[in-house]
């Protein structure tokens, strides 16, 4: 469980911090001083303004939500989060379409293109298309106070765009959300295998491991691991796999878990 914070941090959370990663609800928190974002809304908000509480960020703090794509365990929150702040919504339009039909007042709608730049606050953004079963699903790079931060999870597999968008991040959030073998023996019904397991599903620990060979650099600072499955995967199966591969590439990197019943441990800049 994550620690008290300084009271330094408490006052201006500067920083990135996963706040819940998995199929029960996905949220992740990036702050400057003049901005701070969410992205995704998947937990309730009773549970984002405690985990927002321990880093030290109240919720009427938030500037903005920017959703990767529509599905519940991204968007559970965001119909209250908006309807409570007004806080603008930024979506590519399939998205913003797909968001309509689960939400009964539509939020304020921000309308950015996938794989074009756009500016909030002092936090550029780039919107980049991922092989998922949504709308238009969308992983992110998000560059702020120097950095580059790769936000990557809810994906069927990597492509060489992906890839190459994905070089020379500092920070990287990814996905390992299985171990195939667990997933061929696990009790779930052949269509949830299919999906996990497909092209629009999810990364295994393995193709998680090639991505980060792929992008690996000197200067890749810290790795979260993403969107586990609480029945497909283990935390240490996970870390066992990327760490080797680490290994390998003769790597200090640090790699941890994104959790998804509580805060993950958050970096600041």
């Amino acid at each position: 469980m994550l620690k008290e914070l300084s009271w330094n941090l408490r006052k201006k959370m500067i920083g990135f911090c996963p706040l819940a990663s998995g199929s029960k609800g996905n949220c992740l928190y990036i702050g400057t001083e003049k901005t701070k974002l969410l992205i995704d809304a998947g937990v309730s908000i009773k549970v984002l303004e405690e985990r927002l509480k321990l880093i030290g960020v109240n919720l009427h703090q938030i500037d903005a939500v920017i959703i990767t794509h529509e599905l519940t365990d991204h968007i559970k929150g965001l119909e209250r989060l908006t309807c409570k702040g007004q806080i603008p919504v930024f979506v590519n339009s399939d998205t913003a379409c797909a968001i309509t039909s689960y939400v009964k007042k539509t939020p304020r709608f921000k309308i950015f293109s996938t794989g074009e730049y756009f500016s909030f606050g002092d936090i550029e953004i780039l919107p980049f298309s991922i092989p998922h079963d949504a709308a238009d699903p969308v992983g992110f790079t998000i560059h702020l106070e120097g950095l580059k931060i790769g936000i990557c999870a809810d994906l069927g597999f990597v492509s060489t765009s992906i890839v190459q968008i994905l070089k020379e991040c500092d920070y990287l959030y990814v996905e390992a959300n299985h171990q195939p073998s667990m997933v061929y023996a696990s009790a779930r019904p052949a269509i949830y295998k299919q999906r996990v397991l497909g092209r629009q599903g999810h990364l295994s620990n393995e193709e998680c491991s090639f991505l980060i060979e792929q992008i690996f650099h000197p200067n890749l600072k810290q790795i979260y691991l993403a969107h586990l499955s609480s029945e497909c995967n283990h935390p240490d199966r996970a870390l066992e796999t990327i760490q080797k591969k680490l290994k390998l590439l003769q790597a200090d990197t640090k790699v941890s878990i994104a959790f998804q019943e509580h805060c993950s441990q958050p970096v600041l800049f």
